[in-house]
């Protein structure tokens, strides 16, 4: 069964060098994907066959049985997917082929002219990736799959920045050291990857835009789906949303005690004043933000390791970058390489223009993204010798790992490092999550906002409802707001993934508690958990109530 999974991941990796790169395994960093029809018709018959043999073998112990249960939910998707024309169709501001193709270069090395060499085949590569891109969107808007008007036009303005002449790939080969033949060919790849997303910024504008959906709800069965590949569960969407809600106006009411702690009688948006205006809150400059970033996170690995969690001496090293211009506004994190030689990354996309920022509400954030959150859950699976390679390397289900990462900021909060101005900023984001899971719902599935919430009841969702919401119900800035009701509505079903994880990561904690009653440990439960992998929320809870 292990064996099955592992040829998998090889073969995947040739048919997604992209993917390869993201998980650290070497041989496929000067290619990109073939991202035409044949391409993806290449990747669901590669998941189809290892399906079939998965399906046919006999797991030889519960390791075996767990790693077919996870491999086989997984894949199964990947067909169902493909079959619905979803990859096809990509096209959102996030998470699609678009940003990945730009984003992989941020994971290369660029220390010798050997790399340098690899970096120009990539590039050189980009035109053809790019056009087979533009066939798939074609064909799929051909079967009625095509993006909404809304992503589409923010996908332009992406493109439009990526192939400035002076722009991101321009940027990337200029610091090379290497002879003129090789500095040649690194300036030739950039003007041409630079020229393919200008081509792409015109596809989209003249061929795909005219055929673009003007409704951005993708309605309920596409919903369906999708909320599957990101949960690994049968999302009750309904349920989820009053969910939602409660949770919503449960977060609300703690906000407002602790901002009255900050500032006797004030509420979330005035304590938030106070706080903006502490120096000791503030940093400036991408060079004091990123400072602020390492020493965080470094003061995090430090304390938690060894008191409550057994931290292999691999993640001890978590780098901390600023990200380049042009993908989405927050914080994100990249994988370390198989064998660790590329370290875990927490990459921070900063507003344009800003020189001042306010730690007290972005330090629940590194939390998240480093220690205890991503970056020991995901190095914890690539560390972990009795996962095979599809667990350690290519499985990320955002129920289970941003739900993990969510709880994992409220762990912080149980550990004593978040002061009122962090606590605050962490109820915020906490907040802001249980928004999510009202409007991903709301506006995909087109929902009545209910009576008792204070906002357009009775009226349903939409695009402009949810910006005010996020404006006038959470601490959100304008621009961001807007950001996020476009990530909502391209990406469905993942914004909910978040809260809904985390809801089950606290379940199972208190059920494993109740069952061990004195005998439970909380190391011991983390530890257990992080070491069996990732899994769908449905296998996640038999795995860790068996446990």
């Amino acid at each position: 069964m292990h064996d099955i999974c592992d040829a998998y991941v090889d073969d995947y990796a040739r048919l997604n060098p992209v993917a390869a790169t993201e998980a650290g395994i070497g041989g496929h960093d000067d290619r990109l994907p073939d991202l035409s029809p044949d391409g993806h018709d290449a990747r669901a018959e590669l998941a189809r066959s290892a399906s079939a043999r998965v399906s046919a073998a006999h797991p030889a112990d519960e390791s075996e049985r767990v790693a077919r249960a996870v491999f086989a939910e997984r894949i199964g998707l990947e067909v169902e997917t493909h079959e619905a024309w979803l990859p096809q169709a990509a096209l959102n501001v996030v998470a699609s082929p678009v940003q990945s193709i730009r984003w992989v270069f941020d994971l290369m090395p660029t220390a010798t002219a050997e790399d340098w060499a690899v970096i120009a085949g990539r590039l050189g590569a980009v035109p053809h990736a790019l056009a087979g891109y533009r066939a798939s969107l074609s064909a799929a808007a051909g079967r009625g799959r095509v993006a909404a008007a809304r992503q589409v036009r923010r996908v332009i303005a992406q493109c439009e920045t990526w192939s400035a002449p002076d722009g991101f790939f321009a940027g990337l080969v200029r610091p090379a050291d290497v002879g003129d033949a090789l500095r040649a060919d690194l300036r030739a790849g950039a003007h041409a990857a630079a020229g393919a997303y200008a081509e792409l910024a015109a596809f989209l504008r003249d061929e795909l835009g005219p055929r673009s959906a003007v409704e951005d709800a993708v309605g309920e069965e596409t919903y369906e789906l999708w909320s599957r590949t990101f949960l690994g569960a049968r999302l009750d969407p309904r349920e989820a949303y009053a969910w939602g809600w409660e949770e919503f106006r449960r977060v609300e009411a703690e906000m407002a005690r602790i901002a009255g702690r900050i500032r006797p009688g004030a509420g979330p948006a005035e304590a938030a004043a106070v706080l903006d205006a502490d120096p000791r809150h503030r940093v400036r400059g991408e060079d004091g933000f990123r400072a602020w970033m390492r020493e965080l996170s470094d003061r995090a690995l430090a304390d938690l390791r060894g008191r409550h969690f057994d931290i292999p001496d691999e993640l001890m090293r978590l780098d901390c970058r600023i990200a380049p211009p042009g993908g989405g506004a927050g914080a994100y994190y990249t994988n370390p390489a198989e064998d660790f030689s590329r370290p875990g990354t927490i990459w921070w996309s900063l507003p344009p223009g800003r020189e001042e920022f306010h730690t007290w509400r972005e330090a629940s954030t590194l939390y998240h993204e480093g220690v205890p959150g991503h970056h020991l859950q995901i190095g914890t699976a690539v560390a972990t010798p009795g996962l095979n390679r599809f667990q350690r390397l290519l499985c990320f289900i955002d129920g289970h790992g941003e739900g993990w990462a969510l709880y994992a900021e409220r762990l912080m909060r149980e550990f004593g490092h978040l002061d009122d101005g962090a606590l605050l900023g962490m109820l915020n984001k906490s907040l802001f999550r249980a928004a999510r899971v009202v409007l991903d719902a709301g506006m995909h599935l087109r929902l009545e906002i209910p009576a008792g919430t204070g906002f357009h009841e009775g009226e349903r969702w939409t695009p402009e409802l949810g910006a005010e919401f996020l404006r006038t119900r959470t601490l959100t800035d304008p621009a961001r707001a807007a950001d996020e009701i476009d990530r909502y509505l391209g990406w469905p079903g993942q914004a909910s993934a978040y809260k809904l994880g985390e809801r089950l990561w606290l379940d199972l904690r208190e059920e494993a508690r109740a069952g061990r009653g004195a005998e439970f440990d909380l190391k011991d439960f983390h530890t257990r958990a992080l070491r069996s992998g990732p899994a769908g929320l449905d296998i996640m809870r038999e795995l860790l109530t068996d446990s």
